[in-house]
């Protein structure tokens, strides 16, 4: 039963019955379908798919440290009035070799040349890019996002909503980049922090 119904039940208040359903650990009803199956895919050489992605790092004011390193949401220093920086990342399915580069924003136009930048990238390696999986934001689906695809001959994939395991490379190292290079350490800067980044791809 849930807890209003137990609440409702035994004429208990829901605060009541919350309290007393968490301390013994069953706050939560456990789903009540099956998780779905994992599956698991792996192109067969370089370039066969490249996984985009973007993430917003807050900027970084001199002498505030954010909560995403102390662990302390209660301090929140000047950081609301700071803005974002817009972390954009390229993932080759096979090799997981990794491009990424900070921009000022995540706009189409912005998203065209992280990928013009990626393939150019790719191609130094000798990699030759087939396909671009990304999720539904609002930079993958306008009309000069789709024109760069057609232009270099690439296929579109785009996950589907709310499934973000479906991009799970690129969300992957993300949180990797997030833990080992944007928060690992507080830097005084963004600049700094940006200056980072190379490094951080390169090791």
């Amino acid at each position: 039963m849930s807890g209003p119904r137990i609440a409702d039940r035994l004429g208990l208040p829901l605060s009541t019955v919350g309290d007393v359903l968490r301390r013994h650990g069953v706050g939560r009803l456990p789903p009540l379908l099956p998780p779905p199956p994992i599956i698991r895919y792996e192109c067969e050489r370089p370039g066969g798919l490249l996984h985009v992605y973007s993430k917003k790092p807050g900027r970084i004011v001199a002498g505030t440290i954010g909560h995403s390193i102390t662990g302390n949401r209660a301090v929140r220093g000047r950081r609301q009035t700071t803005g974002w920086e817009h972390l954009h990342v390229a993932i080759d399915d096979a090799s997981r070799i990794a491009y990424a580069a900070l921009l000022p924003d995540e706009t189409a136009a912005s998203a065209v040349g992280f990928l013009g930048q990626a393939l150019v990238f790719l191609q130094g390696l000798g990699v030759t890019v087939e396909a671009v999986m990304t999720d539904n934001a609002f930079c993958y689906t306008q009309c000069t996002y789709a024109a760069m695809l057609a232009q270099h001959g690439l296929r579109h994939l785009r996950t589907r909503p709310y499934t973000p395991r479906t991009n799970g490379k690129a969300e992957r190292f993300i949180k990797t980049s997030l833990r080992e290079w944007a928060y690992l350490k507080p830097y005084c800067s963004s600049a700094h922090r940006a200056g980072a980044l190379a490094p951080f791809l390169t090791w």
